[in-house]
């Protein structure tokens, strides 16, 4: 049945019926507000919600900032984890410089939307916040005040069917994904004793450039040592099996000049892990030696050098040996994950052979004066050379003198001019054959 124009209604009878519409509908809201109870708006407000998600194929978890004064390891774990999901063309990005490290913190903002794919399986992120009311005393001292404070939160959307997943394999993934883009951006820190400090530690960034590549010692002790710590940090369930902390001990011994604090720095610069230097002479009793180990993070590394003179002149009321080994595989020592322990000494004959044993001093390595595979190392360092008429004159002299790596490259610095800077160092050994031979 057609319907005549005569028949339709008028623009101006639309408007009329549209106006009356949104005057009941206002009417209606107001009446709601004003007569309604607010639990019972909740009630129904919940219950439509509630129906909502029930006729949903999606499944949404929250993941909350803080858990009260707690906060949630999960939701920073998804921050760092997001912050390099995050397109270039992204609309906006939250940037956060933490003290002391060189790389900026890169996350998403508010209400943006985040697609990931894991497994094959879409995943949808967006960060949320509430407000949430906080009551605290006020200033003037008339009773409590109430203050709004915002709590941030990611909510993480996928198919129902999909729920066991995103709980029990996402999430876990994304704690050690997290975990690891710490670790690759983390900056290498040297703490030293600090009794102003809270746990008796002040830190300054270590920038040492130190690599194993640079280290001049003989290639077979630097390729046994490299797997050693690849074995020790892949161990976690092994230690935990056997019923051991998950430490290690190393022994650098050699003369000075040797190298042996450099390859502490190539240690922390290829684990990432950070260095505590531990200076006995500085710790004023047993129970401050506790303290200083209850301090120290978890994959680090605790370096005691010149071991053999740290008991030398320390009085009675100071730290003693038998705290120390205490220290090193008491209880104590189990508080912490990952951590290495480095003694060194140029007298490995003058150490207390209860140090020695495995356990506190598990791998001996012996610094030694330069070889010439060592002088190849420091003449590609200092001149970028690999070859040169005088490298076997150098050979021969080093196979006679005892030279140490530092004296050797404190030659190679004196020029730029390759020539030069090798001229200078074959007189130098020369000089030292001389003075060797004439005593």
């Amino acid at each position: 049945m057609w319907c005549s124009k005569e028949n339709l209604p008028s623009s101006k009878t639309i408007l009329s019926v549209a106006a009356s519409f949104t005057a009941s509908v206002v009417l209606l809201r107001t009446i709601i507000n004003d007569f309604v109870p607010d639990s019972v708006t909740t009630y129904f407000t919940s219950g439509l919600r509630n129906l909502s998600t029930k006729l949903s194929s999606q499944v949404t978890v929250i993941i909350e900032e803080s858990n009260g004064l707690t906060p949630n390891q999960m939701f920073d774990a998804a921050n760092v984890y997001l912050g390099t999901k995050l397109s270039p063309s992204a609309p906006r990005i939250r940037a956060h410089k933490p003290e002391k490290e060189k790389e900026m913190d890169i996350s998403i903002d508010k209400d943006q939307e985040l697609l990931d794919s894991f497994q094959g399986v879409k995943l949808k992120w967006v960060l949320g916040s509430s407000r949430v009311e906080k009551s605290g005393s006020n200033k003037k001292g008339n009773g409590s005040s109430i203050s709004l404070s915002e709590i941030r939160h990611f909510e993480v959307s996928s198919h129902k069917k999909y729920r066991d997943m995103v709980l029990r394999t996402y999430l876990p993934y994304i704690l050690q994904r997290a975990k690891a883009i710490r670790e690759e951006k983390k900056t290498v820190k040297l703490h030293t004793i600090d009794y102003n400090g809270t746990d008796y530690w002040g830190s300054i960034n270590l920038d040492h450039p130190a690599t194993f590549d640079t280290i001049a010692m003989d290639p077979e002790k630097k390729k046994t040592l490299i797997e050693d710590l690849d074995l020790f940090v892949s161990r976690k369930e092994f230690y935990r099996r056997v019923g051991k902390a998950w430490k290690r001990g190393y022994l650098f011994y050699g003369p000075p000049g040797t190298g042996k604090s450099s390859l502490i720095a190539a240690i922390a610069n290829y684990l990432k892990f950070d260095v505590y230097d531990l200076d006995l002479k500085e710790v004023q009793c047993n129970s401050d030696l506790r303290r200083l180990l209850i301090g120290t993070g978890s994959r680090s590394i605790l370096v005691m050098e010149d071991i053999d003179r740290s008991f030398e002149s320390i009085a009675d009321d100071k730290v003693t040996l038998a705290g120390l080994l205490n220290f090193i595989d008491g209880l104590w020592s189990s508080c912490g994950d990952e951590r290495i322990i480095v003694f060194t000494t140029n007298n490995k004959d003058q150490l207390d052979p209860v140090l020695l044993r495995p356990g506190r001093m598990d791998m001996h390595i012996h610094m030694s004066y330069c070889t010439p595979t060592g002088f190849s190392t420091l003449a590609y360092n200092y001149l970028q050379i690999r070859q040169h008429s005088l490298f076997g004159l150098i050979e021969e002299l080093l196979e006679k003198v005892q030279a140490t790596p530092a004296e050797v490259a404190g030659e190679l610095m004196k020029s730029t001019n390759a020539e030069a800077a090798l001229h200078g160092l074959v007189e130098f050994l020369k000089s030292k054959a001389s003075s060797a031979a004439g005593q």
